[in-house]
């Protein structure tokens, strides 16, 4: 008896446990957004630049919107950044994700 009772709540702790990963997993875009900034003398404003088109892109795309648009959240980031003689241009690729 002591056995079964065991069994039983050994299945039913890991059933639980299993349902509270798939409750935090993340949901994610299909697709990866890319956006550029606009070219920049200082490295953190062309960064600042890149991150708000990013943003401002995921909010505009059908069946995204402002819940998928937080770049901490996205997954499979780039960040690229091009140092030209009228300055730095950065462009932002990420998949944007659910919390």
């Amino acid at each position: 008896m002591i056995a079964r009772l065991l069994t039983i709540s050994l299945v039913l702790a890991v059933s639980i446990s299993a349902g509270a990963v798939a409750a935090f997993a993340k949901t994610c875009a299909d697709v990866a957004i890319e956006a550029r900034g606009e070219q920049s003398r200082y490295m953190w404003s062309a960064k600042g630049k890149a991150r708000a088109n990013w943003r401002s892109k995921v909010r505009r795309t059908p069946d995204l919107g402002a819940q998928y648009a937080n770049w901490a959240r996205a997954e499979n980031t780039e960040e690229r950044c091009l140092s030209g003689p009228l300055g730095i241009l950065c462009i932002f690729t990420g998949t944007p994700c659910l919390p």
